[in-house]
């Protein structure tokens, strides 16, 4: 009985680590730009088609593939943030709402009429790989993404303490106004704020890959508990999303 428990919380852990990275995009937006993200699951399902397309087309593993897939949706982040999110942030919450709820429509759809709505997978070297620690079962695959979901949240933590640019986006998240009379750029915060949201939602995508398949309604799978994880871990609290998706993981396996 131990024994299932244990492995019972060990696979939570693990697909909470894929989690963290989507509910830290979440509440990275809200604690930032105050927005709610409601597409953020979307870009989850983008990144791993970027992965998809560049493992079947060019060979390249879907944990290599980060390095495309990250800067790629960061540029998608900061686009959105420039011609769509900056219209709607002096108005009020429905406007905001309804609109990354309609980029969330239209990416499904877009997905769905261009890739079908058939599942997509990628099978690597690791992705059928376990370790086994006494009668405990560890995949591999899954064992990389939780490393390096934790080494991305690592870097985003020291980049918001430690950096002029990250001490602007918390500044700006405590209040925009005092932040914008000491010089900063509110709109400068806010696209990178929101780049590096979606670049962390395409890091899950791309790590993803390698043992689930990518389809058009994907994305809504991991949002779901994202958001539950975001509340669980008070909106805009990075270090509270982190430990409410690892929490989350663990609950889901266990039930």
């Amino acid at each position: 009985m131990l024994e299932i428990l244990a492995q019972a919380v060990i696979n939570g852990l693990l697909i909470g680590g894929i989690y963290a990275l989507v509910s830290i995009g979440v509440t990275l937006i809200f604690g930032v730009v105050k927005i709610v993200n409601f597409a953020q699951g979307e870009f989850v399902m983008i990144g791993m088609y970027i992965s998809f397309f560049l493992a079947t087309q060019l060979g390249v593993d879907p944990i290599v593939s980060l390095v495309v897939s990250m800067p790629v949706l960061f540029v998608i982040g900061v686009l959105i943030q420039h011609f769509l999110i900056r219209r709607v942030l002096g108005l009020n919450d429905l406007p905001q709402i309804f609109l990354t709820f309609a980029l969330s429509l239209l990416l499904v759809n877009l997905a769905l009429m261009l890739l079908t709505a058939n599942y997509r997978t990628v099978h690597t070297w690791y992705s059928d790989e376990a370790f086994h620690v006494g009668g405990l079962y560890i995949p591999v695959a899954k064992l990389i993404a939780f490393v390096l979901a934790m080494i991305l949240s690592g870097i985003l933590w020291v980049f918001l303490h430690t950096t002029d640019l990250g001490k602007a986006m918390r500044a700006t998240s405590q209040n925009r106004d005092v932040a914008q009379l000491m010089g900063i750029n509110p709109n400068r915060v806010f696209a990178v704020a929101l780049g590096i949201a979606l670049a962390l939602a395409g890091a899950a995508g791309s790590l993803l890959m390698p043992f689930y398949p990518a389809y058009p309604l994907v994305g809504q799978v991991f949002v779901l508990m994202a958001f539950v994880a975001v509340v669980l871990g008070t909106l805009g609290n990075v270090i509270g999303a982190l430990v409410a998706s690892l929490l989350m993981g663990v609950a889901e396996s266990l039930g």
